[in-house]
């Protein structure tokens, strides 16, 4: 699943970094080699 909404926070399962999306652009976020989670109440 891509990027959907501005506000949806991000976080890598292997390193922790966190992204916060502040402009949609389509496609997925990736981190370490694989995408990211997005969090809950992103």
């Amino acid at each position: 699943m891509g990027v959907v909404k501005v506000g949806e926070v991000y976080r890598c399962a292997l390193c922790g970094n966190v992204v916060k999306v502040e402009e949609v652009g389509g496609g997925t976020l990736v981190c370490c080699g694989q995408d990211m989670d997005l969090e809950e109440g992103g």
